[in-house]
């Protein structure tokens, strides 16, 4: 059987940028003042909060497209560890109700954003060369 990396990677690129892209129009519809108040409690400023709609609606869409993916990818990581940081690091060490790890769907998708940076975006891809290749 032949392989298909960059077919793979499409796949990937859809599968783990699609439902992230939800998570953001949530966030879009109904606001960022939970992760406002997250900042404000460690000190930071509010206006922070709105850098989610990097991490979960521009980078997304980058990550789907392929376009600019090694920058994508770093950012759609930067945005799940700092969900790991803000909001869940009670969670690190504890197991979900079905035996898995609580934080295993965020750290699945910090995982990812980071193969993204390492392997690019395939041929399938809006930009398949950037300055890193």
């Amino acid at each position: 059987m032949n392989r298909n990396i960059d077919l793979g990677l499409f796949i990937t690129r859809i599968a783990i940028g699609f439902p992230m892209l939800v998570y953001g129009i949530s966030k879009l519809i109904h606001g960022v003042g939970f992760i406002e108040n997250m900042m404000v409690q460690r000190g930071l400023p509010p206006f922070f909060a709105y850098g989610v709609f990097m991490g979960e609606i521009i980078a997304p869409v980058m990550i789907i497209a392929g376009f600019r993916i090694r920058l994508a990818g770093l950012i759609f990581a930067a945005n799940c560890f700092t969900a790991i940081i803000l909001a869940q690091t009670g969670s690190l060490f504890k197991l979900n109700e079905f035996g898995g790890w609580a934080l295993e769907l965020l750290a699945i998708y910090m995982l990812v954003g980071l193969s993204f940076f390492f392997a690019g975006a395939g041929k399938y891809a809006v930009s398949t060369k950037s300055k890193w290749d």
